[in-house]
């Protein structure tokens, strides 16, 4: 009675019922697909967390293996470093005594040195100062000498010019006297000419017509000659002009060497002044680097014994140390050899201890 009442009674509502079911089954199936799915997921992750564990295991005793050899690897190192630092404690002090030798003999040569670069210096400074000193004297005569002749030169201009000035002044009266003179004589002529012709030209009217003549190329020649010496006057104020020029030039050129040489004076004195104080410092450096070596090689000297009787070593727990790897195994292997030699005094010492 249930069955039939669940059943649709029209044929649509019954088809669509059909096809409702038929979903359902499709989506069954589909879920039962993901469900053996996720089955095969889950039984392949237990067998990689199976095969992790066994790997964990595994490490763990790798490791625990490994960090037993490696303490007993640092344990024998240890004891291969307690050797070698006993050697290298009797080589320190060798090489220590040698190297304060060495020191003190280079800190006296130094000092030599020093005393035989001042003497050198000085000797070299004098020189300088005396060649400078000689060369600016020199150099102030030549100054003096160009400033007196530069003087005779002006005072020979100004007498040169009253000269020309005296003889222009000469020659222009000499030449207004004589135009004076051919003015007259020309009035003179002229008025001849104009009187009225009563015979014959007479041979003094011909001759005072050569004489105008004459008169004129005279005159002619008298302002060539003074345009000549026009020229030769402004020739000889250029070329005192020049001189004049030149000697001021030379001057100029004599004190900014003068100059020159005081600055190159004045920076070779401070410089010897610098490289003294540089050589006190130096000496002063030297002294107080000694002093401080010394220092510490005593203070090394009380110290090494309570390091050498009670070492401190740190060896790692097994839980956290880690495997080695070559390169950090053989910084932990002891050298094979040392020196036989002292680097500073060239020395022999005590023969290094060999090691397996």
């Amino acid at each position: 009675v249930d069955g039939g009442m669940l059943i649709p009674s029209s044929p649509a509502s019954r088809e669509q019922f059909q096809k409702r079911i038929e979903s359902l089954q499709q989506e069954n199936r589909v879920l039962k697909m993901e469900l053996e799915t996720y089955r095969l997921r889950v039984k392949n992750l237990q067998e990689e967390n199976r095969a992790l564990r066994q790997a964990s295991v595994n490490i763990q005793a790798k490791a625990e293996q490994e960090e037993e050899f490696i303490s007993n690897t640092l344990l024998k190192q240890i004891k291969t470093l307690k050797k070698e630092k006993e050697t290298l404690a009797l080589n320190y002090e060798q090489e220590e005594e040698c190297l304060t030798n060495d020191l003190s003999r280079k800190l006296n040569q130094l000092r030599q040195e020093k005393v035989q670069l001042e003497q050198t210096l000085e000797q070299e400074q004098e020189a300088l100062v005396n060649k400078l000193m000689r060369k600016i004297e020199k150099l102030e005569a030549e100054t003096h000498g160009k400033q007196n002749n530069l003087e005779q030169l002006r005072r020979e201009k100004v007498e040169l010019e009253n000269t020309l000035e005296q003889e222009q002044e000469a020659l222009v009266n000499r030449l207004w006297k004589r135009m004076d003179k051919l003015e007259a004589e020309k009035r003179m002529l002229q008025e001849k000419l104009d009187q009225p012709v009563s015979a014959p030209p007479s041979p003094r009217d011909i001759n005072n017509g050569d004489l105008a003549a004459n008169l004129t190329m005279h005159v002619q020649h008298l302002r060539n000659e003074v345009a000549k010496l026009k020229t030769q006057l402004l020739n000889a104020q250029q070329e005192h002009s020049e001189k004049m020029a030149q000697f001021a030039m030379e001057e100029r050129h004599g004190r900014e060497e003068n100059k020159r040489l005081q600055r190159k004076l004045q920076l070779e004195v401070e410089r010897r002044e610098a490289l003294c104080r540089h050589l006190s410092e130096s000496e002063s450096s030297l002294e107080m680097d000694e002093e401080r070596y010394f220092n510490e090689m005593t203070y090394s000297w009380h110290a090494r014994p309570r390091a050498a009787s009670s070492p401190v070593f740190h060896i790692p727990s097994p839980s956290s140390s880690r495997p080695l790897s070559p390169g950090s195994r053989d910084a932990f292997s002891p050298s094979t050899h040392s020196t036989n030699k002292c680097p500073h005094c060239n020395q022999y010492l005590s023969s290094s201890l060999s090691l397996p």
